[in-house]
């Protein structure tokens, strides 16, 4: 395993063990669209959100940029901790009110993808049967 691998697995292990981070998965609907996109081009979008909403050096919305669902890689910021400046300073040590360099920009797009990858060997989850809602039985008769 080289540096940058090491260091990659021991981001992952750190995450692993925030109660917060370790919750998300990729949605069904998540993984169908990392599937089918493929991780070319999962990349790129990792890349182009990482560069709109993660690197300026001010972002109006901070803590508020980044959605919970829609996309694999809004899932994998907030897993990463790359959804906003203030994620990312406390856990990469990366002080916000500045450019993210090319570097740091990098390790983003790079955990983001390989947490994607990650999640993408796990098996599913099973599907949990909906509640049902105040009023309904719950039996099919």
């Amino acid at each position: 395993m080289n540096d940058e691998e090491a260091r990659f697995a021991d981001a992952f292990r750190r995450l692993s063990a925030s109660g917060f981070r370790s919750r998300f998965r990729l949605s069904q609907k998540d993984r169908l669209t990392a599937e089918l996109k493929g991780e070319a081009v999962i990349e790129a979008h990792a890349r182009a959100i990482v560069a709109d909403r993660l690197a300026p050096g001010e972002i109006p919305n901070d803590g508020r940029q980044t959605p919970f669902r829609g996309h694999p890689v809004f899932t994998a910021q907030h897993a990463t901790a790359c959804c906003c400046r203030q994620c990312f300073s406390k856990w990469w040590h990366v002080p916000a009110g500045r450019p993210l360099s090319k570097k740091e920009a990098e390790w983003a797009v790079g955990l983001i993808t390989r947490w994607i990858s990650r999640e993408l060997r796990r098996p599913e989850d099973p599907v949990r049967p909906r509640r049902p809602k105040r009023g309904e039985s719950g039996s099919l008769f």
